[in-house]
């Protein structure tokens, strides 16, 4: 067998294996980078490290300590009771705020999962103490966080985006964003009207308590990005800490308790300097988030004690093992090898739709970073023939990968099933695997007849 089939097959094991065992497949992707690489390529184990994303590697610890601090200190939470409290009495707000506040956190850096573990209780709590249908407001959480997930300073938006300037394509930090959450919100919308929220705007019923009628959990899932497969298997729900309990009373929400600390306003202004920072200065996001999480470290130590050991290391595990097998792979030569496969073909439009139904399908079960840094590369040679658009590619290879995070054997999903409230939890588990399993269907063929389509066309 020769090396480039070879790797391929090692990263279709490493993918099951991954499903199917509590493995993290970053470690699985090290361990392939460096048999694969040492036993079919002869490659030296200094040519393989100089596969490892030392710049990706900076963004994900970046962001994440910044977003660990922020849980630690409260700043999340105060967000989330402040926005409720704008709305208080306009029931049909409710659904659209917890869209905009899941968006607005995983925009600035926040890992979907981690967005997802802290706000799938408060929001299901919301829902409970409203009537609000559990599916109605759990998808809100799931397509928010999908929605903002690709911006430049996000974790999903720095992957694709570097993984796609390494493989010397051009990309579009804007449409990229854009399209992902255009996607997502017009998903929100259709699950508004699905799951009654229409029937809320008629609804004047004074809210019984802003406040959830249960605390927040203590710990909740926060272990990867994408899939509970990240963490190896299926969406078995693990929970290591992520910050301490949070109650919420109703007359301290409805008056001072929404005043800001020292620590919830610095913590404001460090997020707010690191897009200006990145986004009109063009600095680089992981040295920047790093440079905003110790300053505000330095700031309020004790209040920032434990943010290192809340960073998403399984997550940052997972991705730059498997971007540094996927430059083995581009080393052996398997990228060109699958790139001379497809274009055999001789039908771009229809590998175009395939490539997006892998996208989805796969991350649906597992790790929705590992299927990205895997499939852009591989993606390569069938964009450099020009017959597609590499930017409009690119964005629908990425909808496609991330919308499905709804599928109830993804992190995101698992959480919402995990928390669910007012709602038998296999009921709430059978209708979100009937919702997710729409989405594989329809999410990779809109985003290839809305994105790719018409460039080819034209």
């Amino acid at each position: 067998m020769s090396a480039e089939l070879l790797s391929i097959l090692a990263l279709i094991v490493m993918f099951v294996v991954a499903t199917v065992f509590p493995v993290n497949l970053g470690a699985l992707a090290l361990v392939g980078a460096f048999l694969v690489g040492t036993l079919a390529a002869g490659m030296s184990p200094d040519d393989i490290l100089g596969a490892f994303p030392g710049s990706l590697f900076v963004i994900l610890v970046g962001v994440t300590l910044l977003f660990a601090i922020a849980t630690n200190n409260g700043t999340v939470d105060w967000l989330v009771r402040a926005a409720v409290h704008l709305v208080r009495g306009r029931l049909a707000a409710i659904p659209l705020v917890v869209f905009a506040i899941s968006a607005l956190l995983t925009a600035v850096g926040a890992p979907a999962p981690a967005v997802a573990a802290i706000l799938a209780p408060i929001a299901f709590g919301f829902a409970a103490d409203y009537r609000i249908h559990p599916m109605l407001i759990g998808l809100m959480v799931a397509h928010g966080t999908q929605a903002g997930a690709f911006s430049p300073i996000s974790v999903l938006g720095g992957i694709v985006n570097g993984v796609t300037d390494d493989s010397g394509l051009p990309y579009d930090n804007l449409v990229l964003f854009l399209s992902s959450f255009a996607f997502n919100a017009a998903a929100a919308v259709i699950v508004f009207f699905l799951f009654g929220g229409h029937h809320l705007l008629h609804r004047t019923d004074p809210p019984p308590d802003l406040a959830p009628s249960t605390p927040v959990p203590a710990s909740s899932p926060v272990s990867g990005s994408g899939s509970a497969a990240d963490e190896g298997g299926a969406a078995a729900v693990v929970a290591p800490a992520t910050g301490p309990a949070t109650t919420h009373d109703a007359s301290t929400v409805a008056g001072g308790g929404l005043r800001l600390t020292v620590h919830q306003a610095l913590t404001l202004v460090g997020i707010l300097a690191l897009c200006v920072a990145v986004l009109a200065f063009q600095l680089d996001v992981g040295l920047t988030a790093v440079t905003v999480a110790v300053v505000l470290s330095l700031t309020s130590p004790k209040a920032n004690k434990g943010a290192v050991e809340r960073v998403a290391w399984p997550t940052v595990l997972l991705i730059c093992g498997v971007v540094t097998y996927v430059g083995v792979l581009q080393e052996i030569g398997t990228v060109d090898y699958v790139g001379a496969s497809v274009a055999a073909l001789g039908i771009p439009l229809l590998v175009a739709l395939l490539i997006c139904y892998v996208g989805g399908v796969v991350s649906a079960f597992a790790s929705t970073v590992g299927i990205l840094g895997a499939l852009v590369p591989l993606a390569v040679p069938l964009l450099s023939q020009g017959t597609l658009g590499p930017i409009a590619m690119i964005a629908a290879l990425s909808v496609s990968s991330a919308i499905v995070d709804v599928s109830p054997f993804s992190t995101t999903g698992a959480l919402l099933v995990a928390n669910v409230r007012g709602m038998e939890r296999d009921l709430f588990y059978r209708k979100l695997l009937t919702y997710g399993a729409g989405v594989v269907v329809a999410g990779p063929l809109a985003a290839w007849a809305v994105l790719v389509v018409p460039g080819w066309l034209g």
